[in-house]
């Protein structure tokens, strides 16, 4: 068990939170979010004594451990083995077996021991990561963006491992989706404090907007009846007749809290601004291949695709499998080896790259950085863009070569709004995005009428968008499905993609398995509707009291005007009652929801395994 007690911490005055006190309990797996710089990362390095906070504590109790799984995977070991073995404790150091055993139960075979770290794909890279940090047998799990750069297949791997994990864990991840279905609670920094309720991360957000509404009407109902009573005071001070009154509006005054407003956070909300384009094809690609190393083969075959006007397009597939060359090549920084890649005349192109991120000029401010993606912006333009993507007055001044990925990724999408495109290429896209940026992200995506065609480990974009095609990228070769993502998952799916180590299924299996996961989906909408519903309804009742509370509010305000006594204490005890009864809504409320999130997480991992 964790303990935290009133910590806090700011970096060059500025807070990123204050008197923050919390519990991690055994066996909770908690999600930690939060908009990019509030201090996740920041926090996951006080539990491990890497910061210092200016003040509060953290205990644990007594040889509680704790194993930590970061973003930034490095190896130093010629040898898997080796590697792995670096995981162990000091007096196991002769243990290799321990390592050795644990490597197998992760999907590693015997002869893969002798070979380097870096001859593996990303999934197997960090299954290496996961295997150091298990040998320590940690009870606590600090993970910090542990899907980046992992392929879908490597995603759906951890999210079974870290449902079946039995200790603690807390999670950072920007993918929401992923870690709503693998966690038990949601802690959150937001406006320097920190909040954890048990749910997912609907439930926290929900909860933040409902909390803020409930005390922006507190606050202009308190700045009305403060008004009302400084101007009493103001008019009849001076009256013998009515002293003795003033002087109890004035003790009154003093017993009437003062709340702040709160300040409006900046998000990400924009559009992609659209060129015309007459036609309707956009890019024909036929025949197409390439290969980095045509002595070793061909990492693209024959791949012929027609992007049309309008058409949302998916490249998925494992790492290494040519996702980002297909990208490349559409967007005409690649040459192919043969084939035909041909571009219609009006088609304008904005490409976020992964390797473009890297490519900002780092002499340049963001301002001068957007600013050059489209010249005929004047200056009041380019400053509303930066503004757009979260960056003020002062804020757009800084050198690119001192951004976090994230303020990067944002600059990037700053340059694509510059200059209006009708032919959006996307290269994970989310990678360093908060939850917040990644749904304005969505939407913006949604809304725009040009083409889009996106490579993405995000099953959550995936899902949402309406995808007219997918193209499948396998090992040597691409094959292209017409449809949606989920109706690829009923019909196709990844059940040819076998983990490392693992059987294949026989065909039979597989048609059992198919019919079983398409039942057991009937069966989680049939036992999710009745509690849908009654979500639903005592949502409804909340908002009808919330308002009838607003009002009696009022009404008190102006009986205390008047002086009315006996009405004042039948409207207290109406809101009273109300409040009791509103109390116990929204404890009914998270009761019912926790419910439904645990149903869903049931039928989830039931289907997953179906997979």
């Amino acid at each position: 068990m964790i303990q935290v007690d009133d910590l806090s911490i700011a970096f060059q005055g500025y807070p990123l939170f204050s008197e923050a006190s919390f519990t991690i309990q055994d066996g909770e797996r908690c999600g930690l979010v939060g908009s990019n710089g509030s201090g996740k990362s920041t926090l996951i390095r006080l539990l491990i004594n890497k910061e210092t906070p200016d003040s509060g504590t953290i205990s644990m109790r007594k040889g509680y451990t704790i194993g930590t799984l970061d973003q930034h995977i490095r190896f130093t070991k010629p040898t898997l083995i080796e590697e792995a073995a670096l995981g162990l404790r000091p007096e196991e150091q002769d243990s290799i077996y321990k390592a050795e055993k644990i490597l197998f139960g992760l999907g590693f075979k015997e002869e893969d021991l002798d070979r380097s770290p870096s001859d593996f794909s990303g999934g197997f890279q960090l299954r290496l990561h996961l295997a150091k940090v298990l040998l320590f047998e940690p009870q606590c799990l600090l993970l910090d963006e542990p899907t980046n750069y992992l392929d879908i297949l490597s995603i759906r791997w951890l999210t079974r491992f870290l449902q079946k994990w039995k200790g603690e864990f807390i999670l950072i991840s920007h993918d929401r989706e992923f870690m709503d279905s693998v966690t038990t609670h949601t802690m959150g920094i937001h406006r320097q404090k920190v909040r954890k309720i048990k749910g997912g991360t609907v439930a926290f957000y929900e909860q933040i907007l409902l909390q803020e509404e409930v005390q922006e009407r507190t606050r202009q109902t308190l700045e009305k009846k403060r008004a009302h009573s400084e101007a009493f005071v103001e008019r009849f001070k001076a009256k013998a007749s009515k002293a003795a009154q003033a002087q109890s509006r004035i003790k009154m005054l003093e017993r009437v809290p003062v709340l702040e407003k709160l300040k409006a956070l900046h998000h990400l909300d924009f559009e992609f601004k659209e060129a015309p384009y007459p036609g309707k094809v956009m890019i024909d690609t036929r025949d197409v291949s390439f290969s980095y190393k045509p002595e070793e083969g061909s990492l693209i075959e024959n791949l012929s695709i027609s992007i049309e006007k309008g058409e949302r397009i998916a490249i998925i597939g494992k790492n290494g499998y040519g996702k980002s060359t297909i990208l490349k090549l559409l967007a005409g920084e690649l040459t192919p080896l043969s084939g035909t890649n041909k571009t219609g005349e009006n088609v304008r192109i904005g490409y976020f790259g992964q390797t473009n991120i890297d490519r900002l000029h780092p002499k340049h401010t963001i301002t001068q950085e957007i600013a050059a993606a489209n010249t005929t912006l004047n200056f009041t333009q380019v400053k509303n863009i930066c503004g757009l993507m979260m960056f003020s007055d002062t804020k757009s001044e800084k050198l690119t070569s001192v951004l976090s990925g994230g303020e990067r990724s944002r600059v990037l999408l700053g340059k694509i709004l510059a200059t209006p495109c009708n032919l959006l290429l996307l290269d994970e896209p989310t990678h360093h995005l908060d939850l917040e940026s990644i749904e304005a992200l969505i939407d913006a995506l949604e809304e725009f009428e040009g083409a889009v065609v996106l490579v993405t480990h995000s099953e959550l974009i995936l899902k949402r968008l309406a995808l007219d095609k997918i193209v499948i990228c396998r090992q040597n070769f691409q094959e292209t499905f017409l449809g949606s993502y989920e109706e690829f998952l009923e019909k196709s799916g990844w059940h040819d993609e076998v983990d490392a180590g693992k059987p294949k299924k026989k065909q039979m299996e597989q048609k059992d398995s198919k019919q079983l996961r398409a039942e057991l989906i009937n069966a989680r909408s049939k036992a999710l509707k009745s509690l849908e519903q009654q979500i639903g309804a005592k949502e409804k009742l909340i908002t009808q009291y919330e308002v009838e509370q607003a009002k009696a509010n009022e009404k008190m305000l102006e009986c205390s005007q008047k002086g009315n006594g006996q009405e004042i204490q039948e409207i207290s005890r109406a809101i009273a009652a109300r409040q009791g009864a509103l109390d116990k809504l929204y404890a009914e409320l998270e009761e019912t929801t926790n419910k439904r999130d645990e149903r869903h997480a049931d039928f989830t991992k039931q289907i997953e395994d179906c997979i």
